[in-house]
């Protein structure tokens, strides 16, 4: 386990969690659809989500990506994935990108789990900085950046483009090691 907080706890996704991603991905398809395509299709059944996590596995052990499930600790019950990804080891530097189930939202689980991960990483896994790349109408999504103290750096120019839908200006915020 890599942290708990208040009846939950963070861990690395392991051969186990198959059967939660896929629930937790296919209960919340319209809300991941738009920010978490890739995560979304690859877990639409049990076999594909089995294969995922096979893959997530790989790459965490290889330090590629990093993906914690946030777990109701008595009850098991997955309330959403955080990820470390786009690692640059030479630069030090990674991304968080997190989703959470619609019955978790607004409790502000995904900012604890945001913290307690930025703790992690620049204790446990040597980076120095970490990014959270949003959309300015992703309420949820800047507040978690805000809450942990990362600072708005830039507006990043077509930075992403959503499935059938038109690029968009996303909005950069960076924390650092003290």
């Amino acid at each position: 386990m890599v942290a708990q907080f208040g009846g939950f706890e963070i861990n690395p996704i392991h051969a186990g969690d198959a059967w939660k991603v896929c629930d937790l991905c296919v209960a919340n398809a319209d809300r991941f659809k738009r920010y978490f395509p890739k995560t979304l299709e690859q877990n639409l059944n049990p076999t594909l989500s089995q294969l995922f996590i096979e893959k997530m596995v790989k790459q965490f052990e290889n330090r590629e990506v990093f993906l914690f499930t946030l777990k109701h600790s008595e009850t098991r019950e997955l309330a959403g994935l955080i990820y470390i990804k786009e690692l640059d080891w030479d630069k030090k530097q990674g991304e968080f990108a997190y989703c959470i189930g619609y019955t978790f939202e607004g409790q502000g689980l995904t900012s604890n789990a945001v913290k307690a991960l930025s703790k992690h990483a620049f204790e446990n896994l040597g980076i120095e900085t970490l990014q959270i790349i949003s959309h300015k109408d992703n309420l949820g999504s800047v507040k978690v950046a805000i809450n942990n103290n990362f600072e708005w750096q830039k507006t990043l120019i077509n930075e992403y483009t959503p499935p059938n839908g038109q690029a968009l200006d996303m909005e950069l915020y960076e924390l650092y090691k003290n």
